[in-house]
């Protein structure tokens, strides 16, 4: 199997695909999940180097003017995500598969860029009610928070057809069944 490949899942925030993702990693020892940088403050327990590499967003401004990131963005006002170059030749110096936990259109333009070498999967919520129900129940965003999700969510929903696999988390079990699937598929396994 060639190593130097990568799977990426994009969809708008609570739709389950960092959930769907760690269930993964304990199904295939070859994956390394890909730490993502942001400009944002951590929430909850996050720690830098583990759920993401936490910058201000100076410093994120910075390396992106240096051609640090493989992709970036302003996700919104004051806070970028984005994907260092670094963190590619980490994991593939490991000898592992790229596994990616990013936005839809960091999902576009990493899928762009990898072209074959990358699976792009969309992980979708069965409805725009369940997707608002998840996002209260984390009880760690703020009403404003909550609705400027769900109107990039609405927006991000119509990006689904651009990934190659589309995937209804309505059960998590289903759900990570058929992404498995999907995974083996390209994969060669």
């Amino acid at each position: 199997m060639d190593n130097r490949k990568a799977i990426l899942f994009s969809a708008p925030s609570g739709c389950g695909k960092t959930t769907i993702i760690k269930q993964l990693l304990t199904y295939f020892d070859c994956f390394e999940f890909s730490i993502s940088a942001t400009s944002r403050q951590p929430r909850g327990d996050e720690k830098h180097g583990i759920e993401y590499y936490f910058l201000s967003n100076d410093e994120f401004k910075q390396r992106a003017a240096k051609d640090e990131f493989l992709e970036w963005e302003e996700v919104y006002q004051g806070t970028c995500y984005g994907t260092l170059k670094s963190e590619i030749d980490r994991i593939w110096d490991n000898g592992h598969v790229i596994i990616f936990d990013v936005d839809v259109n960091g999902g576009k333009n990493i899928k762009k860029y990898f072209g074959d070498k990358a699976l792009s999967i969309f992980v979708m919520p069965p409805s725009i009610e369940v997707l608002e129900q998840r996002l209260r129940s984390r009880g760690t965003d703020s009403e404003e928070s909550i609705q400027k999700r769900l109107g990039r969510s609405a927006k991000e929903l119509e990006e689904a057809p651009y990934f190659d696999r589309t995937i209804v988390n309505n059960d998590l079990q289903t759900a990570v069944e058929e992404t498995k699937q999907a995974i083996c598929n390209f994969l060669g396994i």
